[in-house]
This record gives C-alpha cells, sequence and structure tokens, in this order.
C-alpha cells in the first residue's frame, strides 16, 4: 500500500527540479499525477520516468500566468484520472535581480504573475474539485526568503512572503471543506534554477561544495528533500495540519544565513531554466 494510493496531484513546475521531484514521489506512492509545465521536453522525459517507476503521470503544457491554462490543468486531472485530491503550487522562476530602483515595472510583474498569482489562480481552480471530492490538500513552494528577506532578490523575497500569508488566509476559509492548505519553504536546494544561473560554479563538485556552506547541514539541498516534505502534506497523516509553513532549509534560517541572497547578484531577470541559453 502506497501513502498516495488511488489519489490524484497536479504539479505546476512538474518538468525538472523539486516538481520533477515531487511527481516522482508521488507516483512511486501510489497517484497519479499531471505534470503541469512549459517544459514540453522536460515534462515528457518525467513522464517516461513516471511511467518506468510504475506509475500514472500526463504532461500537461501550462503557463502558470494564464488563468485558462491553470483551469485546463485541474481539468485534465479530472478528465484523465477522474478526481483531484492534491493541488502543488511549484512553479517559480528567479524572477527580477537588482537593487529596488533598477527594477523594470514589469519584470516586477513578470516576477509576482509566476510567483504569486499563479498560487492564487491554482488554488482557485482546485478548490472546487477538491470540494467535491471531500477535501484534500494544497501545497505551494514558498522560500525563506520570503520569511526573512534579507536582501533579496526584492520582487522574490516580496512574492514568497505573499505564499505564505495567502496560505495562511487559506486555510481558514478551507477547514470547513476538509481542504488543508500548507506551504514549504525551501532553503538552497540544488536545481536548475540555482545551478543554471546561481553562482555556485558549472561543475557538479564546486556547486555542491559551494551549496554546502550555506547553512549548518554541510551539504546541498536535494529536490528529494521538498518531495519528502510534499508527500507528508499531501498524505492523510498530515490530516490535522493546516495553515502551516514548513521549513526545510538545512537550518539556514536559524543560522542567519539565506541560500537565496548568496544567488541575488546581478541585474536583469532570470527567467525558467530550460530556456537559458
Amino acid at each position: 500500500m502506497g501513502r498516495l494510493d488511488n489519489k490524484v496531484a497536479v504539479i505546476t513546475g512538474g518538468a525538472s527540479g523539486m516538481g520533477r521531484a515531487i511527481g516522482l514521489r508521488f507516483v512511486r506512492e501510489g497517484a497519479a499525477v499531471v505534470l503541469a509545465d512549459l517544459n514540453e521536453r522536460g515534462g515528457a522525459e518525467v513522464v517516461r520516468e513516471c511511467a518506468a517507476a510504475g506509475g500514472r503521470a500526463v504532461f500537461q503544457r501550462t503557463d502558470v500566468t494564464l488563468e485558462s491554462d491553470l483551469r485546463d490543468a485541474v481539468a485534465r486531472a479530472v478528465g484523465e484520472f477522474g478526481r483531484l485530491d492534491i493541488m502543488v503550487n511549484n512553479a517559480g522562476v528567479g524572477g527580477a535581480l537588482g537593487r529596488l530602483e533598477e527594477i523594470p515595472l514589469e519584470e516586477w510583474e513578470r516576477t509576482q504573475a509566476v510567483l504569486l498569482r499563479s498560487v492564487f489562480l491554482g488554488m482557485k481552480h482546485a478548490i472546487p474539485e477538491l470540494r467535491r471530492c471531500g477535501g484534500g490538500s494544497i501545497i505551494s513552494t514558498a522560500s525563506i526568503a520570503g520569511i526573512s528577506g534579507d536582501f533579496g532578490p526584492h520582487p522574490y523575497s516580496a512574492a514568497k512572503a505573499g505564499v505564505i500569508n495567502l496560505t495562511r488566509s487559506a486555510a481558514a476559509e478551507l477547514a470547513c471543506d476538509r481542504i488543508r492548505v500548507n506551504a514549504i519553504a525551501p532553503g538552497g536546494i540544488k536545481t536548475p534554477m540555482f545551478v543554471g544561473g546561481g553562482g555556485f560554479g558549472q561543475d557538479d563538485a564546486t556547486i555542491e561544495a559551494n551549496m554546502a556552506r550555506l547553512q549548518p547541514i554541510a551539504r546541498a539541498g536535494r529536490p528529494e528533500d521538498i518531495a519528502a516534505m510534499a508527500l507528508f502534506l499531501a498524505s492523510d497523516e498530515s490530516e490535522w495540519i493546516t495553515g502551516t509553513v514548513m521549513v526545510v532549509d538545512g537550518g539556514a534560517l536559524v543560522a542567519h544565513k539565506n541560500a537565496i541572497s548568496a544567488a541575488s547578484t546581478g541585474r536583469g531577470y532570470a527567467g525558467p531554466s530550460f530556456e537559458r541559453r
């Protein structure tokens, strides 16, 4: 018996990094998943990995800034697998970088759209289906940057703080429907978002060594660390937990370190890792 037997999940940003790890962990525990992402090549690869693990998964091309795309991702889950039990709002980018007075308005707004508006839209369209099934779990990816802003990036930190408070207010509203709403606040996780543009190095050994210095537990965070927490929050084991922010950061917050800040130097906009050249 798996911990998610007969459950169905939508995972935004499911084609790489933490989303990929969550998808693989979920299918191994018995769930069927919809991987909602812009990265079609990565999504197809994760679908194959899920199938090889004996799980059921489909890819849905999704721009999380568009309400119609998130509505379609939820509809795909119901159409393909008959229900929705778990909504994971995970898609993310580094977003706008630089000093406050130098950030263009359009880059600020694009960052908020990907990191915060998408969480609202994911919740909005998941709620009716979760309610129809008698309840469920909404899990959103926040960040320790939303708890302790440090030196930014400013738009990223603001958006993640918004995710945390939206999680809390939604949890209060939806508890009567047996819908639990929680967030995960990662620290420095070795994903394409950090490795591709974080200034930690190019080879695995250098990246691992540099990221290990960001927190008291001296190793780089792994996508599987986040997937383990997401599994707990998705499962019935957490049925009396809602409105929480589960920090998974190797102790970075207690040591007053912020892995996001270490990677936030420079200017411009850090978009999806699979689009980088």
